[in-house]
């Protein structure tokens, strides 16, 4: 189950990357961007930790944020009234948002409701999507859920995000550092360059402008650099639960 973006490939394009053409420039620009991300160049939820210790990944931060839901109380029963139109309360809740929105959220929304509740009601609207061969279903991404359409009307979606602005799109550079990031992480920017054969400073630096790329630490080596990693907005974007549901690198043809 995936939402459909401008760009559903990683390409390998020379000619649209950057120019950096010296060692010095590397180190120039790879400095600019650790700049920007130590002046605060992210999302108030995507900020480093400053501690010391390995970096997680989204993945941790989506068990993280789940287990902060289970640990939250829910309500005791007979405080709560439970309205007759629950699922479309559901429904409609889930449609309106802009972001994902987990079990606990959605009950506090309809007037602090279990998650229980939610969750089986999701379960219902699901069986009456799929008994009427609806085009959508509620999925749960980045550690909440969502309703998105079925990847065999993919094509839909596509045809639609083609009247977007290209200014929206990710270059091919950008892919491929995306893609570099997101599988290998947590990744200092030498071995992205590394792995591409170019500087790549500019390149995170505009990832991490779109939020799709942050700062999870810093390497447990000489100079500490800054480890990267990809945010909840990456998983949302590309209609990820998690990391682990990244196609397998094989496919991708990353070593």
């Amino acid at each position: 189950m995936t939402e459909v973006t401008d760009d559903n490939t990683v390409e390998n394009n020379p000619s649209e990357e950057i120019q950096d053409t010296d060692t010095e420039t590397v180190e120039e620009t790879g400095e600019s961007a650790e700049a920007v991300i130590e002046s605060g160049d992210t999302e108030a939820g995507d900020q480093p930790s400053g501690s010391d210790d390995a970096a997680s990944t989204d993945d941790d931060s989506t068990r993280s944020a789940a287990a902060k839901t289970e640990a939250e109380p829910e309500p005791e029963e007979g405080t709560y009234e439970i309205p007759e139109d629950l699922d479309e309360r559901v429904e409609a809740a889930l449609l309106t948002s802009p972001q994902t929105m987990n079990a606990n959220r959605v009950g506090t929304a309809l007037g602090g409701l279990p998650s229980k509740l939610i969750i089986e009601s999701i379960e219902r609207l699901n069986e009456v999507y799929a008994d009427s061969g609806r085009s959508f279903r509620i999925e749960q991404v980045a550690g909440g859920w969502r309703i998105m359409t079925l990847p065999e009307y993919g094509d839909v979606l596509a045809g639609i995000s083609k009247q977007k602005s290209t200014e929206a799109k990710l270059r091919p550079p950008q892919l491929e550092t995306l893609a570099i990031v997101a599988y290998k992480q947590p990744v200092t920017r030498v071995d992205v360059e590394m792995i591409r054969g170019v500087a790549c400073g500019e390149v995170l630096r505009s990832l991490m402008e779109r939020h799709l790329v942050k700062v999870v630490g810093r390497a447990d080596e000489i100079g500490r650099p800054m480890l990267y990693g990809t945010t909840k907005k990456f998983l949302e974007i590309f209609g990820l639960n998690s990391t682990k549901d990244l196609p397998d690198v094989e496919e991708i043809g990353i070593d």
